[in-house]
């Protein structure tokens, strides 16, 4: 049934009453009939009704979606024009002009003056140098440590030569392990070095790795150094460069003062320079640290270092150049007490087996074997030159002094140059030359080892720092004149002597390990023969 709108005033049957408010339109009721069929209200249909509000022109769903329309139409307009800007922009887009080349500000003056103090204050950085092109390349990866003057390095490249492998530089002091069947990258060395085959080493005239392993470590210095970023020095500013560990500033300055000449020989080729110029530049941060340097060395041609600021380990010299650093000090009460009864629990032990590395000079490379008695003062040993490794010499060494004989390897007990076997027994009969004791390294260090660790005046030793010797804790101690310094590995357990080291006059470490052995009985050295004379005896008739 239809329910049909009426208005509040029929209903109620009273009029309204003017009063002075606006007049309002009377209040309505809307029902809305929800049958399945209505029934047509044909009395009413024709008939408009003029208090009925127009509804089809206010609601519905008609101006809805065109609305919507209007506004998608809006947004793909907008899309469109914004994706056709910026191809546009895309193809006109260039990028903005490098910066001039110009002369250095102060801040940046007074920065790269102090690259070499930061360097020494930073007191270690990894390093990756190429130098050279072709075949003469070489290339080194590893640690520089500019506190103490020492490089750390694997050797490679194509240009290597004898001295591919590790290398080891601490000031003018160079040794190497070769390692010629090594791949011809290099890797970071191990940072516990090797303890074996390490050589004292001379490199060739105008080879080209003396000036670049003499520039990484003349890159450090206490003080800047004005001179060298004075306008004068036609030090300029060229660009900029970035890399993970933030912008960079690249310098066109000549090397440092003190360090090897830059070669400016126009027409040189360069694979690594990024001009043919030559120029040193420097990738400085704004912290003064150098990141990448390129230039051009004499003998050495084009050479780029890259230094890794982060990685900083701590660097453990071989123990030809005199193991690990410590800090010396005076003996303790207990130390002093085991280093004054070492000569009277040596004489009681009886004898050791020893063994020789002596690195004596560049073209002298020493490794000995064999045996040592405290009670006899005697020493017997086969010693090889790794420079002629199918010879032995034969030391025997008394109280008279030191005999030495030449022999072939095979005939003075064999072994390789590296690792020399014992002497044979009894010696063999021969040309034996007596010297003296003292004279060279080689006759200090078995005099010093055969006298049982007399070490001089009461007071001068120092201690050095602790180490460990054929798995036992020892103490490292060091004594003796400042021409003849000796280190007594001490064992802290049971007061024995494990090591006896000499610096030498090349400045390395020599040194003899002691092993408690039963040793054989030595034959004394062979005594020079008087010289015959004509003249009769005294008393002789």
């Amino acid at each position: 049934m239809r329910t049909r709108v009426v208005a509040l005033e029929a209903q109620t049957g009273r009029r309204e009453r003017p009063c002075s408010s606006p007049r309002r339109h009377p209040a309505r009721f809307i029902s809305v009939d929800t049958s399945p069929t209505p029934a047509p209200d044909t009395a009413h249909a024709d008939t408009p009704r003029d208090d009925l509000p127009d509804t089809a022109d206010t609601a519905g769903p008609a101006p809805a979606g065109g609305r919507r329309r209007t506004v998608l139409l809006l947004l793909g307009l907008t899309a469109v024009t914004s994706a056709t800007a910026l191809v546009l922009g895309l193809l006109s887009w260039a990028p903005d002009p490098p910066e001039p080349a110009r002369p250095l500000t102060v801040s940046e003056g007074e920065r790269l003056a102090a690259v070499r103090v930061t360097n020494l204050r930073d007191l270690r950085a990894g390093v990756r140098v190429t130098a050279g092109t072709d075949a003469a390349r070489i290339e080194l990866v590893g640690w520089v440590d500019w506190s103490r003057s020492l490089l750390y390095l694997d050797v490679g490249g194509p240009g290597a030569g004898a001295e591919r492998g590790l290398l080891q530089k601490s000031g003018p002091v160079l040794v190497i392990r070769p390692d010629p069947a090594a791949v011809p990258t290099p890797a970071a060395p191990p940072l516990m070095p090797p303890a074996d085959r390490w050589r004292l080493h001379r490199l060739a005239p105008g080879a080209h790795l003396a000036p670049v392993l003499d520039l990484l470590l003349d890159l450090a210095a206490d003080r800047p150094d004005p001179t060298w970023t004075a306008p004068s020095s036609g030090a300029r500013w060229l660009a900029r460069d970035a890399v993970p560990a933030g912008p960079l500033d690249v310098i066109q300055a000549p090397l440092p003062p003190g360090t090897p000449a830059a070669s400016t020989a126009p027409g040189t080729p360069s694979a690594a320079a990024p001009a043919a110029d030559g120029q040193t530049r420097y990738w400085l941060d704004q912290d003064a640290r150098l990141h990448k340097l390129v230039t051009r060395l004499p003998d050495a041609g084009p050479v780029t270092m890259i230094f890794n600021r982060a990685d900083r380990p701590t660097l453990r010299p071989v123990d030809a150049l005199g193991g690990r650093p410590g800090l010396p000090r005076a003996l303790t009460d207990a130390e002093q007490r085991r280093l004054d009864r070492l000569p009277a629990r040596l004489r009681a032990q009886g004898g050791a087996t020893v063994t020789l590395t002596a690195p004596m000079g560049t073209d002298t490379n020493l490794r000995g074997a064999g045996w040592l008695s405290w009670t006899a003062r005697t020493a017997y040993l086969a010693v090889a030159d790794l420079g002629v490794p199918d010879r032995r010499t034969l030391l025997r060494r008394d109280a008279a002094g030191l005999a030495r004989a030449d022999l072939p390897a095979v005939a003075a007990g064999g072994g390789t140059a590296e690792a020399p076997a014992r002497p044979p027994l009894p010696a063999p009969a021969g040309t034996w030359r007596v010297t003296r004791p003292g004279g060279d390294d080689l006759n200090t260090l078995i005099d010093a080892a055969v006298t049982a660790g007399s070490v001089g005046h009461r007071g001068t030793a120092v201690r050095i720092r602790d180490d460990v010797a054929a798995g036992r804790t020892v103490d490292v101690i060091e004594a003796g004149p400042a021409n003849a310094r000796l280190r007594y590995w001490i064992d802290r357990g049971d007061g024995s002597l494990r090591r006896l080291e000499l610096r030498t006059d090349a400045g390395t470490w020599a040194h003899l390990d002691l092993h408690p052995a039963v040793v054989p009985r030595l034959a004394a050295n062979p005594r020079p023969s008087a010289p015959k004379s004509s003249a009769p005896r005294p008393g002789a008739r």
